[in-house]
């Protein structure tokens, strides 16, 4: 596989959409780059994820360390709570449109990202269709065609959901953090669709423990990516689409003099499926990171 530099952008709510898209889409145009973006098709619940106080490991840590109320505003902090929870594209979804003519590669992050960060492994297999096919069909209605990406919410993933999704008739995926592209297996279920998981940390996870001036942390990006492999890195619309758009803008101009940037979709499109190994998902813990994520486990024996 040729050594990449993968962009993967994650709109998690209404504003990002809104707000820190068109932020994105003008800093990409400058630096002349095409991302891949997985945009939460349903309602805005953000207010609903401060519960995961009570229920996971680590999250108030990691909320305190990112400065997590400085990065998020305060109407996205409640939505769902005290604000009523609020559509992210249904009622903006020219906004989709925009992304897709500005020549970057368009897929789904489900369709309530709280209810799928939270609930999917205890969801039966016609919930997880339901939100699946809801995302699905919106996206459809907007675009005029099916997607053929998707990336979980939250990187939860089951057997449940891979098979799921790959009833939607998808490309490739990217619901993991891992090291390389590989087919996926959870729970008994093997799929035949590539999974290109994030392997870069992203910036919520290094904030404060990398430091969090921009020269400092584009240095430790700078030493995490390696040259002689591909490197997927995940943005989102909240974090570098706001605050922190400095951040992104210093580490792409010094990415591309290390590597050529990419979309997850033209790794797809290299990849041999032959070829790829298999590897089991499993929950496991990230530094920086509350609760636990699927990662990408050794490969299997053939």
């Amino acid at each position: 596989m040729e050594p990449a530099f993968a962009l993967k952008v994650d709109v998690d709510t209404h504003l990002g959409l809104r707000d820190g898209a068109p932020r994105l889409l003008d800093l990409f145009a400058r630096h002349d780059v095409r991302a891949s973006w997985f945009v939460t098709m349903g309602p805005d619940r953000t207010g609903r994820a401060a519960l995961r106080v009570f229920r996971q490991k680590g999250f108030l840590r990691k909320m305190l360390q990112s400065g997590a109320p400085r990065l998020y505003p305060l109407a996205t902090m409640l939505r769902g709570t005290l604000l009523p929870a609020i559509p992210v594209v249904a009622g903006q979804p020219d906004r989709l449109r925009v992304l897709e003519r500005a020549g970057h590669e368009v897929g789904i992050h489900g369709y309530d990202h709280v209810r799928w960060h939270d609930d999917l492994a205890r969801l039966p297999v016609a919930e997880v269709a339901s939100e699946v096919g809801h995302a699905s069909d919106l996206f459809e209605s907007v675009l005029g065609r099916k997607p053929e990406c998707f990336a979980a919410p939250g990187w939860q993933c089951t057997g449940t959901s891979l098979r799921v999704t790959d009833g939607l008739g998808i490309r490739y995926r990217s619901d993991t953090r891992g090291r390389a592209p590989y087919l996926p297996s959870a729970d008994g279920y093997g799929s035949s669709i590539p999974e290109i998981p994030t392997t870069l940390p992203t910036l919520d996870e290094v904030l404060g423990r990398e430091g969090t001036d921009v020269e400092a942390l584009t240095r430790a990006y700078l030493g995490w990516i390696r040259p002689d492999r591909l490197n997927v890195h995940t943005i989102h619309t909240e974090v570098e689409g706001g605050p922190c758009l400095a951040h992104l803008d210093a580490l792409l101009e010094r990415v591309r003099d290390v590597l050529p940037i990419r979309t997850l979709g033209d790794v797809a499109s290299s990849l041999r499926l032959d070829s790829l190994p298999r590897a089991r998902v499993a929950p496991g813990r990230l530094p920086g990171r509350g609760g636990t994520v699927a990662c990408q486990e050794p490969e299997e024996n053939p």
